[in-house]
């Protein structure tokens, strides 16, 4: 599933050269001749936006530092609105409240997207901005999306921290829209420990992403950190070398990981699917089969009650879910009371508000996709998945 499998031996080579051949210099820019002119956050920057398809790439320190910049690449702030939807992680209600723009949370529909109709629904003269999240490596129906949002002259941001890598008709995820943002925390397709990447078309929200990320200063090649020119109140930032470094290595490893992913996910749907109808499942609404990253397979049981008994038969039996059933409280709007109880727009039915997601959520089981997984692995977690559907059917 993440990079963490296949960390190793180049990960670490890419760190000790830091130390070898740029004599320990761990910020992005600056000491040119310590460093020997070498530059791994602008060198991982340039490989990372290659790899997807985009003009531009501008490292920052997370995923959620990656829809902040975003976000205030765009100018988002006060009094405006910005739509998501209400699975997703935490971070993406978050960096729209830090922006000091409202939220706009929508249900998901049975790709545990956005659903583009709710989408419709939510638009005000306010609203600015679209996020939507690719879940576990499929993608939204940025087809459908996209054409709302320029029906009303919104922006869009993709939120594709778990989808690094998956396309859509083609495209490659975090391209569709105005920027894109990615994660690589420990869990996500490839890693640096912490940190994360907005990509953009635009030489202009690159400038501006590019400025905030680093105090507002201006991007100047050629004059020295803390002598550039301040263009906007920004913040810190900045991605440091060791995370450019093993980001490179892991970089280079993006094509295996996603490989292995489709590869082991058909064989674990290849156990389920012929005896779909007679154990009562259906498989997830997957808009991207031949481009999603595979990282996750998903089924819904039919219930709350039967999901969370399959999910608990399994355990016992030594095979775990990822998220699903319900979403762990950190992946779902309806569980975030520190956010929404004293929020004008929600203190009065934060809990109910998104009740056509939560039936989704609830009898939904997750079963994640191991890139290092053999035949043999695959196969016995199945026969735990199997007799756990037919003990409950």
């Amino acid at each position: 599933m993440p990079g963490f499998e296949v960390i190793g031996e180049e990960e670490k080579q890419a760190v000790v050269d830091i130390f070898d051949r740029s004599n320990g210099v761990l910020f992005y820019r600056g000491f040119d001749e310590r460093r020997n002119h070498i530059f791994r956050v602008l060198d991982f920057e340039a490989a990372f936006a290659q790899r997807i398809g985009a003009r531009y790439a501008q490292a920052v320190t997370s995923g959620t530092a990656a829809l902040k910049v975003a976000l205030k690449a765009l100018g988002i702030g006060p009094g405006d609105e910005v739509i998501t939807q209400a699975f997703t992680f935490v971070a993406t209600v978050e960096a729209i409240l830090d922006t000091g723009a409202t939220p706009i949370v929508v249900d998901v529909d049975d790709t545990l997207n956005m659903d583009p109709d709710a989408l419709r629904a939510a638009i005000t003269p306010r609203t600015k901005a679209v996020i939507p999240v690719h879940m576990m490596h499929t993608a939204a129906a940025m087809d459908a999306i996209l054409p709302i949002a320029q029906e009303h002259g919104l922006f869009i941001v993709e939120d594709t921290a778990q989808a690094c890598g998956a396309t859509y008709q083609g495209k490659t995820l975090g391209t569709w829209g105005h920027l894109g943002c990615f994660s690589f925390d420990f869990g996500k397709t490839i890693t640096t420990g912490e940190g994360g990447m907005v990509v953009t078309d635009d030489e202009e929200l690159f400038r501006l992403a590019r400025s905030y990320h680093n105090h507002g200063h201006a991007f100047l090649p050629g004059v020295p950190p803390g002598e550039e020119p301040g263009i906007m109140p920004g913040f810190n930032f900045r991605m440091t070398e060791l995370q450019a470094a093993v980001g490179l290595a892991q970089l280079k490893k993006l094509d295996f990981i996603l490989a292995r992913q489709r590869a082991n996910k058909a064989m674990m749907k290849a156990f389920l699917e012929p005896e779909a109808e007679a154990l009562g499942i259906r498989f997830r609404r997957v808009l991207n089969p031949d481009g999603e990253g595979g990282d996750t397979l998903v089924f819904f049981t039919g219930s709350r009650e039967r999901a969370r008994a399959v999910a608990r038969h399994m355990a016992q039996h030594g095979v775990g879910t990822k998220l699903l059933p319900g979403a762990e409280r950190w992946h779902f709007a309806g569980y975030w009371e520190w956010i929404f109880r004293d929020h004008p727009l929600y203190a009065e039915d934060w809990s109910t508000r998104w009740a056509a997601s939560a039936r989704w959520l609830e009898q939904a089981v997750a079963l994640p996709v191991m890139v290092l997984d053999e035949p043999k692995d695959i196969e016995r977690k199945m026969r735990v998945v199997l007799d756990a559907l037919r003990a409950t059917a």
